[in-house]
């Protein structure tokens, strides 16, 4: 479940069909001023985030310059990115210093049409509190505002505020599709792919996985550039006291886009303590 930091050296990390995490796709590339990148991922959509730099982004003829706002770090500026359909071929070039530039990906089974999302198209979101030690950021780049407009993928950004705390609490699962009696939806089976970075950069985290309700679970620890996949199970995470954590998020949907979290029984009732995380609900979509 946990891939420590690597020089992936522009090689898929998740590759198609990982048996793992088989509805997701993850790869980093890292170029230079004018160097290109090609790329096509049959069975896959994708969506290109620049973590740093600017690439100009060429999907069969429709053209992105320009796409990312970012320095030196994730720190440094609000996402970008770059919707492209199903095994279509792509180019990327940078166009400053360097770039290291996340792909994301999901199967789908349809070919739906490329395009970008600038910073006033982000779904942003803030929850949780300093005194619950749960404040969270979550800038979401294929969210509910690209609802309409992507098959089964969901990309977003999450930072922890402040220095320490803990992400994902209450603690939930996403790992099966299923309906109550009634036949309301009350999970969906959505594969995740994170990819961690940490302020200092030497920082480091906590990554929990309890596969059942209240039993004993594994845990890893997170440093910058981990990257963790989660199958199934509940899965909070935490960062040291100290250290801000960002972690790069890709979830891919088994039967459909929405995503429908089931929480933990055992901590369900800490749903009532932390301001705003049933919007934050809603909103992870």
């Amino acid at each position: 479940m946990h891939i420590p930091p690597h020089d992936n050296a522009n090689a898929p990390i998740v590759d198609v069909d990982d048996p793992r995490v088989p509805l997701n796709y993850f790869n980093i590339v890292t170029l230079r001023r004018g160097e290109s990148f090609d790329y096509a991922v049959p069975g896959y959509e994708t969506c290109i985030v620049p973590a740093t730099g600017t690439v100009d982004v060429d999907v069969e003829g429709a053209r992105f310059d320009r796409l990312g706002a970012r320095g030196t770090d994730v720190w440094d500026g609000e996402p970008e990115g770059v919707y492209v359909p199903v095994g279509a071929t792509v180019r990327l070039t940078c166009t400053s210093e360097t770039t290291e530039t996340f792909i994301a990906g999901a199967k789908y089974d349809r070919v739906l049409e490329p395009f970008d999302v600038r910073e006033p198209q982000l779904d942003l979101v803030q929850y949780g509190s300093d005194d619950t030690k749960t404040h969270r950021k979550i800038k979401h780049i294929l969210g509910a505002n690209q609802h309409d407009r992507v098959g089964r993928l969901l990309v977003s950004e999450l930072y922890t505020v402040g220095a320490g705390g803990w992400s994902g609490f209450p603690s939930h699962k996403h790992d099966t599709d299923r309906t109550d009696a009634d036949g309301e939806v009350i999970e969906t089976r959505h594969d995740e792919t994170y990819n961690f970075r940490f302020r200092p950069n030497h920082g480091s985290g906590l990554q929990m996985l309890q596969r059942e309700d209240n039993a004993p679970g594994d845990a890893y620890h997170v440093m910058d550039r981990s990257t963790v996949l989660i199958d199934k199970g509940y899965h909070p995470c935490c960062t040291l006291p100290g250290y801000e954590m960002y972690y790069f998020t890709i979830l891919g949907g088994l039967s459909q886009r929405s995503l429908k979290q089931y929480f933990q029984p055992t901590h369900a009732d800490q749903l009532h303590t932390i301001p705003g995380i049933m919007d934050m609900v809603a909103r992870f979509k």
